[in-house]
């Protein structure tokens, strides 16, 4: 090898050694950032023995990204899913507290009974009146938890929806730098980290899957197939209800006008963000919606007042408990849709509305004679208070799609609800946590494989600064032996 060789070699060392510490000290500067990769620079030996940088190339490892992916969206799912339940128990209570209906129910059936003891005193009457208005206030203030639950989660799909169009055209913009990179040979691996990153982000909102393809190109499709990204992005719409009333069902979801979710369908994902409001608003509150509904009926239907006439014509008609739709009362067994946020007290019989308690004694609430059970007027009748005992512990038939027991007390009822409720907790909160522990093992498992190591890159360093300083010796030693020469020469 000539000197001249050698000196150019020597360069071609310093030159390369150069742009591979500039590499590592990118990932070093780089370690804060979840979404960078380690970059390797690809070193390739040249004519007449000299080395140069081919290419940058990055740790990537679509296995264990598509694992982040699933785990994460599955993650957020049951995330969605826990607080909300968490919400209706810490609003709703168990059966043993004063603010649950059940707790409400049994309170109100204590005063039945203290009443039935004393029914010649009124004040003790007011007491059944006010045990009532706890339990309608109950039934009210649930009712509207879940009402505004349902609403909140329908905007929040609005704002999920939103950002699944403003990710993918993100991603689009991207996917087109990465392919055109790619053809022009320039380092794109900057790019790919963001394109991944995205693809993070997309993956909180809905379930992805990816296909890569030749020249760096990628396509995107929802965990059940549907196409969201396919050389361009493709439009997911949803249009916001506003305001969901107790009963009504939300707006579909649909990507590449093919719903995903909020109608039952082939295609419905079944992860993300998005999976787990549809979930929460069309199915857990809704149908925890129904069970107070049913509760509140069965609250109207056992102490509905009966036609008390030698021969019986006229319905059944409200008692202590009346709804929008009184005196008549509803069908049995059969669902009316936002009945736990109208049912109140009769204000024939509260005293703070100038009704008359004693008419829980009496009956003829509605204000029709023939309703009436005490007709002497006797002080100590107790008939009526030990029907209305006996009626809220007799068994009657509730709506299945409450999906709850079709027949029980709607004491038991309303303690079968609860436990509903609480079970469906105890089960979303196990699988929140088994989900985040997934979530956070795939994070590690990525992280490790793709990320920076922050010993190895400084070691990395240490070894290319001693084959820079050995460079700079070569040339140093070439130099001397050319004054050497010349100075043989002259």
């Amino acid at each position: 090898m000539t000197l001249t060789q050698s000196v150019g070699n020597a360069r071609s060392s310093l030159s390369t050694v150069s742009e591979q510490i500039s590499v590592v000290s990118q990932n070093i500067a780089r370690m804060s950032d979840s979404s960078a990769t380690r970059k390797i620079a690809n070193v390739i030996t040249v004519a007449g023995g000299g080395v140069s940088v081919a290419s940058i190339s990055r740790t990537a490892n679509k296995l264990l990204l598509d694992t982040y992916l699933s785990a994460n969206s599955n993650n957020q799912t049951q995330t969605v899913i826990n607080s909300a339940l968490n919400q209706l128990e810490y609003t709703v209570g168990d059966t043993d507290t004063a603010t649950s209906p059940a707790g409400l129910i049994s309170k109100l059936n204590s005063a039945l009974q203290n009443y039935s003891a004393t029914p010649q005193n009124s004040a003790v009457g007011a007491t059944v009146v006010s045990a009532a208005q706890s339990l309608v206030s109950s039934l009210n203030s649930a009712t509207e938890a879940v009402t505004n639950m349902r609403n909140q989660a329908d905007a929040d799909i609005a704002t999920s929806v939103s950002n699944v169009n403003n990710l993918l055209s993100q991603f689009e913009k991207l996917n087109q730098s990465v392919v055109s990179g790619t053809a022009s040979g320039i380092d794109i691996t900057d790019l790919l980290d963001q394109r991944d990153a995205v693809l993070k982000q997309l993956s909180n909102e809905v379930g992805i899957r990816t296909v890569t393809r030749a020249g760096g190109d990628m396509a995107i499709y929802t965990d059940s197939g549907v196409t969201l990204f396919d050389k361009t992005a493709r439009q997911v719409t949803f249009s916001a209800s506003g305001n969901l009333v107790p009963g009504s069902v939300g707006s579909p979801i649909y990507a590449d006008g093919v719903p995903i979710a909020g109608t039952s369908h082939t295609m419905s994902i079944s992860s993300g963000n998005l999976a787990g409001l549809v979930e929460v608003r069309d199915n857990i509150a809704l149908t925890y919606q129904s069970q107070l509904d049913e509760i509140a009926r069965g609250l109207i239907e056992a102490t509905a007042e009966t036609d008390q006439s030698a021969s019986p014509t006229l319905p059944d008609a409200t008692g202590l408990f009346t709804y929008g739709g009184g005196p008549a009362i509803p069908a049995s067994g059969t669902l009316v849709a936002g009945l736990a946020g109208s049912i109140k007290v009769n204000p024939n019989v509260d005293p703070s509305q100038g009704g008359d308690p004693t008419l829980i004694r009496d009956g003829g609430i509605a204000g029709n004679a023939a309703y009436t059970y005490n007709t002497t007027g006797t002080a100590s009748y107790t008939d009526r208070i030990q029907q209305l005992i006996t009626n809220l512990g007799t068994s009657r038939s509730f709506d299945g799609s409450a999906q709850l027991t079709q027949s029980a007390s709607v004491s038991d009822y309303a303690k079968s609800s609860v436990s509903w409720l609480e079970a469906l907790r105890q089960s979303a909160s196990a699988e929140a946590e088994s989900r985040q522990t997934l979530a956070d093992r795939a994070s590690s498992a990525l992280s490790s494989d793709t990320g920076v190591n922050l010993d190895e890159e400084m070691t990395n360093l240490l070894d290319l600064e001693r084959t820079y300083q050995a460079s700079s010796r070569l040339i140093n030693t070439v130099d001397n032996m050319f004054a050497t020469l010349l100075q043989a020469v002259s």
